[in-house]
């Protein structure tokens, strides 16, 4: 029987078996990976599409000569069926669904509420602390934009507890008036609440009546000639003005609202989005979802949407720039979620349609810009290809690169690059741990390093998303050529060819030497293949520093408290809390210990004994 036949009998037998209710069904491969997810409002009906004779979409014959399985979900309403399909694709990433790569938490701004001196600061993830949230916010530098702007319209503080608690004089913030100093008590109480409450109103899109409320303090210090203060208001006023022309305030009237456009050229597909938040614009991203080039836009567009607010807050209201599919399905199942009303229309005039066309026009120019890097990519790795004489033109490429300070903290990195270009979810860093290698040993490093990647392939090779390189480069020599080539020889990759980039004298760029097998080859410094390879290994070397960096940090904050066993993170809180530093707790008496709130007698002996014995 051919496969097709298989897959279309096996769900044919599965079709008596399933009642009559709404649910979400999963197509299995041979190894047991899911293919497809998809949703139904009756199951069995939607099931027998695909047993039909008829003529099926390429895509989806594919895909049925594949099934080797199939799992059913009943659910109790087609809504709750939908929101279980995006649930589910994220999970598993099947092949033959429409996918939202890189579908990260947005940042939001977050001002404490139960506290003397609120904080001003960045937050993301879960919303469990009490106080304000503003936001989404579509990247982490418009947050951070709008916090400076804050800071110099209100002064509000940035510093976290332990430095805010422990100064004796401002910091150089409050000398370039961007924090009123309540560390040092540089204004009462209340004063500070006022900025707070001031702060809280504009991002609650009030702006207009702060600007008013500065105008008029700032013509009463004016009048009674405290000329010091007029200007630090007028500073404050000319801020305030800032963040409103930069976030369009006059232009909208979206109190809560998300604008998504959609644009679909060459088989590939951008979506963007921009956030509203108080009438302000909070900053827009662009996504190009993975699928299949049979999806149209309306498909693509549907099933980005349910996606992408599987994991967020609804706003009350979506704009979107054409019709899709299911509509009445998709704002049930958001209101489902959200229990709230949400409202999902396509603008024909006025202001919507206006923001819908300017988030239209950014997704036609992301996507050119993206079509365009594709194809200038395609064009290198084909020069990579006859250049270095490969059997294939890669798809995937591997860089490798280690960092370390005198073999201390070592960190090993890996990063990849395709046609979309890098593919950041792709990058990995290997914290070395054979501590028998001497200091600055790069071979053993990469020897380590390789074992571990490619010991890994081999275990998960079964798996439907496992990534094989078509080309690795590690930054290095002959040396670390021979290395790379051994352990990959040794593991049965004898397929994946290896080049090796040496720097050349005094280290200077354009001057490198490119290892693969036994040959040494030379790039003319303004060929674009060399920039091409040097940008390679320059992302691979700021990946390892900048990995190296954070296990170097994340060691020096290390107390010695961190080495007794029995010492986590509550009770390591509760004894700085108490005594202020870990020095302080190794000359603290026993005595003393047990009076901290959560170290009982038998803790307090460990932890005394540990400095004492």
């Amino acid at each position: 029987m051919r496969d097709l036949d298989f897959g279309k009998e096996l769900i044919r037998k599965k079709i008596p078996l399933i009642s009559n209710s709404p649910g979400v069904y999963r197509m299995l491969d041979k190894k047991n990976q899911v293919l497809y997810v998809g949703k139904a409002k009756n199951l069995p009906n939607r099931l027998k599409n695909y047993t039909l004779d008829k003529n099926q979409p390429i895509r989806t014959e594919r895909m049925l000569a594949l099934t080797n399985g199939l799992e059913i979900v009943t659910t109790s309403s087609e809504a709750e069926a939908l929101l279980l399909e995006a649930n589910l694709i994220k999970k598993f990433k099947p092949k033959f669904n429409v996918l939202l790569r890189d579908d990260k938490s947005f940042p939001y701004i977050f001002i404490e509420k139960d506290s003397d001196w609120p904080q001003l600061t960045k937050h993301r993830g879960k919303k469990n602390k009490n106080g304000y949230y503003f936001g989404p916010f579509a990247s982490v530098g418009s947050a951070n934009w709008t916090i400076k702007i804050l800071q110099k319209v209100f002064l509000l503080r940035v510093c976290n507890d332990a430095v805010f608690k422990n100064r004796e004089r401002p910091c150089i913030l409050y000398q370039i008036k961007r924090c009123a100093a309540p560390c040092v008590n540089r204004l009462e109480k209340t004063e500070y609440s006022k900025l707070v409450s001031d702060a809280i109103l504009f991002l609650s899109g009030k702006s207009k009546n702060i600007q008013k409320k500065l105008a008029i303090d700032m013509e009463k210090s004016s009048e009674k000639m405290d000329y010091e203060k007029a200007a630090i208001l007028r500073d404050r006023i000319k801020a305030l003005t800032q963040i409103q022309s930069s976030q369009n305030i006059s232009s909208t009237n979206l109190d809560n609202a998300d604008v998504i456009s959609v644009v679909q050229e060459a088989g590939k597909t951008c979506v963007q989005v921009f956030f509203y938040r108080s009438k302000q614009n909070w900053g827009n991203q662009s996504y190009f979802p993975y699928h299949d080039k049979f999806h149209t836009a309306e498909d693509v567009l549907t099933s980005f949407i349910v996606q992408f607010y599987e994991n967020k807050t609804v706003p009350v209201e979506i704009l979107i720039n054409i019709k899709i599919k299911d509509l009445k399905l998709v704002k049930a199942a958001l209101e489902k979620k959200e229990k709230k009303f949400v409202s999902i229309k396509v603008p024909k005039k006025g202001n919507g349609f206006k923001l819908s066309k300017m988030a239209e026009k950014n997704a036609k120019e992301a996507l050119t810009r993206k079509i365009f890097e594709s194809e200038t990519n395609n064009k290198l790795l084909n020069e990579v290809a006859e250049k270095f004489k490969l059997d294939i033109v890669p798809k995937t490429i591997e860089v490798y690169d280690n960092s370390h300070i005198q073999g201390s903290n070592s960190v090993g990195a890996l990063i990849t690059f395709g046609p979309e270009g890098f593919i950041k979810k792709q990058y990995r860093k290997f914290n070395i741990k054979n501590k028998k290698l001497s200091d600055g040993d790069d071979y053993g490093m990469i020897k380590e390093v390789f074992e571990r990647r490619f010991l890994r392939i081999i275990k998960t090779r079964h798996q439907i998303d496992i990534i094989i390189p078509d080309l690795v480069i590690i930054d290095g020599g002959k040396g670390q050529y021979s290395v790379g080539r051994k352990i990959l020889d040794e593991y049965g990759f004898h397929d994946i060819p290896i080049i090796a980039i040496a720097k050349g004298k005094n280290r200077n760029k354009g001057n490198e030497t490119f290892f693969h097998k036994n040959n040494m080859i030379k790039l003319n410094k303004r060929e674009p293949l060399l920039f091409f390879l040097q940008r390679l290994r320059d992302e691979a070397h700021r990946f390892a520093v900048s990995s190296h960096r954070m296990r170097r940090k994340k060691n020096f904050t290390k107390s010695l408290l961190d080495q007794i066993n029995g010492i986590g993170r509550n009770r390591k809180r509760a004894l700085l809390n108490y005594f202020g530093s870990a020095k302080a707790v190794e000359s603290a008496s026993f005595d003393d210990l047990k009076k901290v709130e959560g170290i009982e007698t038998s803790v307090a002996k460990k932890i005394h004994d540990f400095f004492h014995d």
